[in-house]
């Protein structure tokens, strides 16, 4: 259950990044936000994850329950965050073998073109979580031999770029809606990342 949740971690952190630099966007509470700029981040930490269990009416994680016994929404969450920083930190460094087991296809791909412009922009990325990202889990549905996990992320973080003309830093609040597939009946307890959508914060 351990290594399920570290992977299922480092699922979670390039999606981050992605809504930043793959998709182009930025989301939250900065709407006017058409162009890539700085977002001044408000006081304070990003507020803690609330318990889920009612959220949920109980139904999905009842579902998933009697598939896995073991399935504890708590602890999902707690390694989701923990995958939400490893991929965007894993992103930001042009990692493409950790990144590759964690993530679908279309998701590596559009991980891929974002990493090969920034090269070829003769660019490098780093970047730094203010707090730690708020998990939130938005649905959880089991079909056939599919669980289907839906986690809302809020996040703020410092983004330092370097290329040909200097550095930049930007600091950020992004919002974003991660999808996770599991097989059930597979021996890998891990989840994949097959989506990542723009969220409200």
């Amino acid at each position: 259950m351990v290594l399920q949740f570290i992977i299922f971690a480092a699922l979670a952190a390039v999606v981050l990044f992605q809504l930043y630099s793959v998709l182009g966007r930025r989301v939250g509470r900065q709407p006017e936000d058409a162009a890539a700029q700085s977002v001044p981040l408000p006081n304070g930490p990003v507020p803690p994850t609330p318990a889920l269990e009612g959220d949920l009416g109980g139904s999905g994680i009842a579902a998933m329950r009697a598939r896995d016994p073991s399935f504890d929404p708590a602890q999902f969450l707690g390694g989701a965050k923990v995958a939400y920083e490893t991929i965007v930190r894993a992103f930001a460094t042009g990692d493409r073998n950790g990144l590759k087991p964690l993530l679908a296809t279309a998701v590596l791909d559009s991980f891929e073109t974002a990493m090969v412009q920034r090269e070829a922009e003769g660019r490098t990325e780093t970047v730094e979580f203010l707090h730690p990202p708020r998990a939130d889990l938005e649905s959880l549905t089991v079909s056939g031999d599919d669980a289907t996990a839906e986690v809302r992320f809020l996040a703020e973080y410092r983004s330092r770029s370097h290329g040909p003309e200097g550095e930049a830093v930007d600091d950020r609040r992004t919002a974003e809606l991660w999808t996770f597939l599991r097989n059930l009946k597979s021996r890998d307890p891990n989840w994949t990342l097959i989506h990542v959508d723009a969220a409200e914060a």
